[in-house]
């Protein structure tokens, strides 16, 4: 069984992804892992119930004889919105995974079952702490920022994990281990704008991330502590990973491109519905998968472009 693993491990490295392969049973250890750091108020009551509540660590009932969790790592590049505002243009990043998210997580899912299925091993679909698995697994390590680092992929990655039938005879569980480089090294912590990387734990404040505020709907105003200089992205954030030393041979990777005019970026910026989108507003945003937050959208771009200033 062993041999197959490595089989498995060595298809997905041909492909430049990486992999590890757990028991089942690391599955409670998870959960408990989780749920500790709750009961000892470490993660902010809201962020808890938004992001993390809805983890299920229950074996899918599609496969009850699973035995095996398999967590993989896909590298991923930025891609990049260009608006046109007043005149000018402005480039503004969107972080690797945002997106083709669940194109790559169909991808990888796909190339297991075809790799699994004619040794007779099904898989399934899970909804776990993805960054935790992948440390506990050795296939990651966290960085300062609580952000999963893989060897040859910095944090410009996506993690894609299933529950699968194929045995698992023996891993390699341990201890969530930050980076050893992270050691001396305080770079994201510096210039993390929102105090979200403290110096007194190494678990983040995830209640101060931007990350955690620019994707919530778009109803809902950013704090009125956060300075509207901080933003550095149509959604999400990266001040954290462009300063990481781990990442420089990856902050020039930039995928995907899509440019809207000032019609375009006026019409965003005024809230306008997807059905009342011209549709070629509309495939843009499918294109970078910004679709999902458009109702987001009025709201982060008005922190770059002030219509009073049209």
């Amino acid at each position: 069984m062993k041999r197959f693993v490595d089989e498995l491990l060595l298809h997905l490295a041909e492909r430049g992804y990486q992999g590890r392969v757990v028991s089942i049973q690391r599955l409670r250890e998870l959960q408990e892992e989780i749920e500790e750091r709750y009961r000892q108020g470490l993660f902010d009551k809201e962020f808890y119930q938004e992001r993390l509540a809805s983890f299920d660590f229950q074996i899918p009932d599609s496969l009850p004889e699973a035995m095996s969790l398999i967590v993989v790592a896909v590298p991923r590049p930025q891609s990049q919105a260009v608006f046109t505002w007043n005149g000018k243009s402005r480039a503004l990043i969107l972080p690797p995974t945002y997106v083709a998210y669940e194109e790559t997580r169909k991808r990888v899912e796909d190339l297991l079952a075809g790799i699994l299925d004619p040794k007779g091993y099904r898989i399934a679909r899970t909804k776990l702490p993805l960054k935790l698995l992948a440390v506990r697994s050795e296939l990651g390590w966290y960085g300062r920022n609580n952000i999963c680092y893989v060897p040859g992929m910095g944090s410009f990655l996506q993690l894609v994990a299933v529950y699968s039938d194929l045995p698992c005879e023996k891993d390699d569980w341990r201890e969530a281990q930050m980076m050893e480089s992270c050691q001396n090294c305080h770079a994201c912590r510096q210039h993390c704008p929102t105090g979200a990387i403290p110096s007194d734990r190494f678990l983040l404040r995830a209640e101060r991330c931007i990350v955690f505020h620019n994707e919530k709907p778009g109803d809902i105003p950013f704090p009125a502590w956060m300075n509207s200089s901080w933003h550095n992205c149509v959604v999400g954030c990266l001040h954290c990973q462009n300063v990481c030393p781990q990442n420089k041979d990856f902050l020039q990777w930039i995928e995907g491109k899509e440019e809207f005019s000032e019609e375009e970026t006026a019409l965003l910026l005024e809230g306008v519905p997807r059905d009342h989108l011209p549709a070629a507003t509309v495939r843009k945003l499918e294109q970078l998968d910004l679709i999902g937050y458009l109702d987001s959208l009025r709201r982060n771009l008005g922190v770059f472009f002030k219509k009073s200033e049209h």
